[in-house]
């Protein structure tokens, strides 16, 4: 098992829960968390359903580390470019991840925080969680949590967070759409749990099937192309063994083989 500095790792029942782990600084993220955190969704195997990101103590995430940006600051631009690399390839590796995933979030997330979440398939939060996208008030931009962002909210919404800083609260991020749900603190684990049994439901390749489905729709397909392609993949997926099996039970008024 790896031994990590800042982040720590749980895997049960088939469900990896990856948690930020420097309470003491609300979780905000250095160069060794954003590595750690790469290499840990890089690392995924066939062992895991699900992957559920978390943070420690009294927050998700505080965003970057102020220590560790104002030190990047005062390096050459080609340093600066190379540690934000870091940035954007945590951000990527967490949305190309093949596995459904999850953000959890509780206390604050503030400014690079809204990339973890927002690449993220799916996000919850507490209805007292803050969220913002705090970066134009300390002279930034949220550039490498962008692409992210705006997938989530859109372009007006992401105008609106981004260009006003403002925070808000987890009702109104449901409204925004940068979480899918919003909850009071004291359900939030029964809901998680919800959610993680109606996962445990579908069939785990077509899960991540669906992932490359949207993805190259979404952003590599135009509609002509897309024609041919989901034609292809339905094809495919009917004859797998996944897709015979998935359909056997359902005309068979059984449950399918991968549920337990």
């Amino acid at each position: 098992m790896t031994l990590h500095k800042t982040i720590e790792t749980t895997l049960e029942n088939a469900v990896l829960t990856i948690w930020l782990n420097r309470p003491d600084v609300h979780n905000a993220f250095d160069e060794t968390m954003l590595r750690e955190l790469t290499g840990c969704f890089e690392a995924l195997d066939s062992s895991v359903l699900v992957v559920i990101l978390r943070g420690k103590g009294k927050s998700f995430c505080a965003g970057v580390d102020l220590n560790w940006m104002k030190a990047v600051s005062q390096n050459s631009y080609e340093q600066n470019y190379t540690e934000s690399l870091l940035l954007s390839k945590c951000f990527l590796t967490i949305y190309n991840c093949p596995k459904p995933t999850l953000a959890v979030v509780h206390g604050v997330a503030l400014g690079g925080a809204n990339g973890l979440l927002s690449a993220c398939d799916l996000a919850y939060c507490t209805d007292d969680a803050t969220f913002s996208l705090s970066e134009v008030k300390i002279g930034i931009v949220p550039a490498c949590i962008s692409p992210y962002v705006i997938k989530r909210v859109g372009e007006y919404g992401a105008k609106e967070l981004m260009i006003t800083g403002r925070r808000i609260r987890g009702k109104e991020a449901e409204h925004f759409r940068l979480v899918n749900k919003s909850v009071p603190a004291e359900i939030l684990d029964e809901t998680i749990a919800d959610l993680i049994a109606l996962l445990r439901t579908s069939g785990p390749k077509a899960m991540s099937q669906c992932k490359i489905l949207i993805h190259d729709v979404a952003n590599n397909l135009s509609l002509q192309e897309a024609y041919d392609y989901t034609a292809r993949m339905i094809a495919e997926i009917r004859a797998s063994a996944e897709g015979q099996e998935g359909m056997n039970a359902f005309l068979e008024k059984r449950k399918p083989n991968w549920v337990k």
